[in-house]
């Protein structure tokens, strides 16, 4: 549906400036990044998630399709967050402490 200039996608909402899929705890980055790293369907994607819609699936994958560039920096954005608190998580005192729990030496 589109009113004068502006789309409106019927299930996604944003929040602090991330679109999500209204009523759901989903980034629609969450489902972009199953459907490209898996090639799942729109149905594979409903069948892995079967609390939400055929629907609310069509509708993320319709404004991932809108605003990828965006959305596309935020995926990689995120990645590169993940990155950096894993490398730094790797160092931490409890992480060294649980793996000579787990490989004494």
């Amino acid at each position: 549906m589109s009113v004068g200039s502006t789309r409106v996608y019927e299930h996604i909402v944003a929040r602090d400036g991330v679109p999500r899929i209204a009523a759901s705890r989903y980034k629609v980055t969450h489902l972009v990044q199953e459907r490209l790293a898996y090639g799942w369907s729109p149905e594979e994607l409903q069948y892995q998630h079967p609390d939400l819609s055929l629907g609310q699936i069509y509708s993320a994958l319709a404004y991932y399709a809108d605003h990828q560039e965006e959305l596309d920096r935020m995926i990689e954005r995120d990645s590169a967050e993940f990155r950096t608190l894993r490398d730094t998580a790797a160092g931490s005192p409890l992480r060294q402490r649980l793996r000579s729990q787990r490989h004494p030496q």
